[in-house]
């Protein structure tokens, strides 16, 4: 028989009432023992009935233990670190309060470690849209498209391999003590920068997509644009700590949007620039229109027609805006 190490499941947690729910539903569904799991929730001082959700599962699930604990500095990697030693377990498992885990994530995910597949293992996403309009459909697909997202091979591979990065990994706690704690500086990005160091160390990353978990996509333009800025704020950062990990398409999206304002306002001395800028947006719009008109009609979606090719820009121009502002500041 396979031994089955006691796994900590580690969530940051910030303000979701409306999403902790089914995550906690999700986890209590694992084929996984419960008597084998426990779920420590690192909050950041919610504002919302969060704790009173949690307090109200914990109180009817008495077989999963659950504990909530602070996370005075807010902050994702934080939320984890603390986590991580408020609990015991052998094996740390981190999702997020967006998440909802297949109910043999756990399992699968422990498989593969027990097997030595790798040091850090993880799962691709199942990403959903957060509410039933076109906007939040549209970049729920933007969201899981290549031409959104690029290399995150974890939001749309369908091949088991060693990868980069995985988000929600699943690791031995032993393995903190060869590269460290998740780093506090690192406000966002922070997973790729640990599996950085995984990797830096000598260690390796599997993705496998048979390990699922649900992921729901921001709600909306401007929660999208906010994300995304800041994964490209902070992709800097992290690309400084590891130079050796940047990939010639993270510079696409910062030279497009640095080449909009700039050719505009050589555009007022030198007309030539503007008509560059215009066939620039005409060759990338039409792109996007390409793939859009594509899902719609794969997915039976109309709306995905001009809501995928607004989503997949809006990512692109806010990484690269929020990269470009990483560069000043």
């Amino acid at each position: 028989m396979i031994r089955q190490p006691n796994v900590s499941i580690i969530v940051p947690c910030l303000n979701e009432e409306f999403r902790i729910q089914q995550l906690l539903d999700a986890v209590y569904a694992q084929t996984y023992p419960l008597d084998k799991m426990d779920v420590t929730i690192a909050d950041g001082g919610s504002k919302d009935n969060t704790r009173a959700v949690i307090e109200s599962f914990a109180a009817s699930h008495s077989d999963l233990k659950i504990s909530v604990i602070e996370n005075p500095q807010v902050s994702i990697p934080s939320a984890l670190n603390c986590a991580i030693r408020a609990s015991s377990g052998e094996v740390i498992l981190r999702l997020d309060s967006h998440s909802a885990p297949y109910s043999d994530y756990v399992e699968k995910a422990v498989d593969a470690l027990l097997q030595g597949k790798a040091d850090n293992v993880g799962g691709v996403w199942d990403i959903r849209y957060t509410e039933k309009n076109w906007i939040s459909q549209s970049i729920a697909v933007a969201a899981s498209h290549p031409i959104g997202v690029g290399n995150a091979k974890y939001r749309h591979t369908t091949v088991a391999n060693f990868v980069d990065t995985v988000p929600f990994g699943c690791f031995y706690r032993s393995l903190l003590e060869k590269i460290g704690f998740f780093d506090e500086t690192m406000l966002s990005n922070e997973d790729y920068e640990f599996n950085a160091r995984i990797r830096k160390a000598g260690g390796k990353i599997w993705l496998d997509p048979s390990i699922k978990c649900v992921y729901y996509a921001r709600a909306d333009l401007a929660k999208l644009s906010a994300q995304y800025f800041r994964y490209g704020y902070w992709k800097l950062k992290m690309l400084k700590k590891f130079p050796t990990t940047i990939i010639w398409r993270q510079a696409l999206p910062p030279l497009f949007a640095f080449s909009l304002p700039v050719g505009i306002l050589l555009g007022a001395f030198f007309p030539l620039f503007l008509v560059m800028v215009e066939l620039e947006l005409i060759v990338y719009f039409s792109i996007l229109l390409f793939f859009g008109l594509r899902e719609a009609i794969n997915r039976k979606a109309p709306q995905l027609t001009f809501g995928f090719p607004i989503s997949v820009a809006a990512m692109h121009l806010s990484w690269g805006y929020g990269f470009l502002w990483s560069i000043l500041f």
